[in-house]
């Protein structure tokens, strides 16, 4: 346990552009490793990319055929035999459910005592938060994550979100959106407290910067109420008299809010707009609907009322932008519902942060071409509660 007292000690005091050399020294002291790479998920959940030579990074490796991307999807260390009797561990660097890349560490014995890789997968979660933190004084991380140049409106959309996964007891949500380096204004965002999750849903109008900026006023309106304490209605209204003041009515944003309880998975909705939620519940799944309110920054000082919804233990919740169920495939048929409830279907075995990016593989062989025409975002809430 000394030892990862001192490699814990050694990355909480590490330079946030050193944190790689920190870890390699410290595992290569006290573990007698032999070579130490990490790897990051870049935007698009394709390849993973490795920090050691930035800031160009060297070649990715797949995240869905590689070992390494094993680890990765299964969120377990996973230990390769290698070269004369050495083995290599990879271990998820993953911060409260937030699934970061994969640490892979060269080890000389090939005998891997299960004391000896929970210790490593410790400090590879140790590395995680020191990453999340670093971000705020360097680009090193944030550089290594992208294969490809992202263009100003998807850097300013990833800036906004909160995460792309998040686990607690009660639930574990997963996300992601499409064009990964080329998105425009569709967003989610959540918070988490003792006793509630509150989620938003947002499907942004226009593109490029313009969808970029509606979207950032939007959701930073919806966060200040939401940190002023103000309820869902409340939080709505606000964030509708910022666009409106703002935009005249020109640009307006879609968005479905929720406001859960985690004790009893109860929920106050708002629904001002056009993201689509099926849920899967005893291997039926089913499309939910609300009453439609207007649009945040349609009208002024438009007022929100809330609906009631009741989440049970064992429930998936799918969340839609009408980049997804809009899509029209070569021959113009639309995604729509049926294509959407198969989707979920044939991904319900999967874990929640897996499911976005599975469904958006299958929404591109619907499309027939790779590079979708509007952004496609996904949102999947698995229920255990309490």
């Amino acid at each position: 346990m000394n030892r990862f007292v001192t490699a814990e000690r050694a990355l909480r005091r590490a330079a946030p552009d050193e944190l790689l050399d920190a870890v390699h020294r410290v595992l290569a002291e006290e573990y007698a490793a032999q070579s130490v790479e990490l790897f990051l998920a870049d935007y698009g959940l394709t390849v993973l990319q490795p920090v050691s030579e930035l800031p160009h990074t060297a070649e990715p490796v797949s995240l869905h055929s590689s070992i390494v991307g094993r680890a990765f999807g299964a969120q377990e260390p996973f230990v390769e035999s290698a070269r004369g009797g050495s083995v290599r561990v990879h271990l998820p660097v993953t911060v409260r459910g937030d699934r970061l890349g994969v640490l892979s560490v060269a080890l000389p014995d090939g005998d891997v005592a299960p004391g000896l890789l929970e210790e490593l997968a410790d400090i590879a979660e140790v590395l995680g938060h020191e990453v999340v933190v670093a971000e705020r004084d360097t680009d090193v991380y944030l550089q290594a994550r992208r294969k490809d140049r992202l263009t100003l409106a998807a850097e300013m959309q990833w800036q906004l979100l909160p995460g792309r996964s998040c686990a607690r007891p009660e639930f574990e949500l997963g996300a992601q959106l499409e064009p990964a380096y080329a998105i425009y204004g569709d967003n989610f965002d959540w918070s988490a407290t003792a006793d509630r999750l509150m989620l938003y849903v947002t499907n942004g109008m226009g593109e490029g910067i313009e969808a970029s900026l509606l979207t950032n006023l939007a959701i930073n309106a919806l966060r200040n109420a939401r940190r002023a304490g103000l309820a869902l209605p409340d939080q709505a209204c606000l964030a509708d008299q910022a666009v409106y003041a703002h935009y005249r009515g020109r640009c307006y944003l879609s968005v479905l809010m929720f406001d859960f309880e985690l004790a009893t998975g109860r929920a106050k909705v708002v629904d001002a707009g056009s993201p689509q939620l099926l849920r899967l519940r005893d291997g039926v799944v089913e499309r939910v609907t609300f009453e439609a309110q207007l649009p945040l920054g349609m009208f002024e000082e438009t007022d929100y009322v809330t609906q009631e919804f009741q989440v049970e233990p064992g429930d998936r919740l799918v969340f839609v932008s009408d980049g997804v169920y809009a899509v029209a495939s070569p021959l113009g048929e639309a995604y729509g519902d049926a294509a959407l409830a198969r989707a979920v279907m044939s991904t319900r075995l999967l874990p929640a942060a897996e499911v976005p990016r599975a469904i958006l593989r299958e929404l591109t062989g619907h499309r027939g071409q790779p590079a979708p025409e509007d952004d496609a975002l996904v949102v999947c809430l698995d229920w255990r509660g309490r």
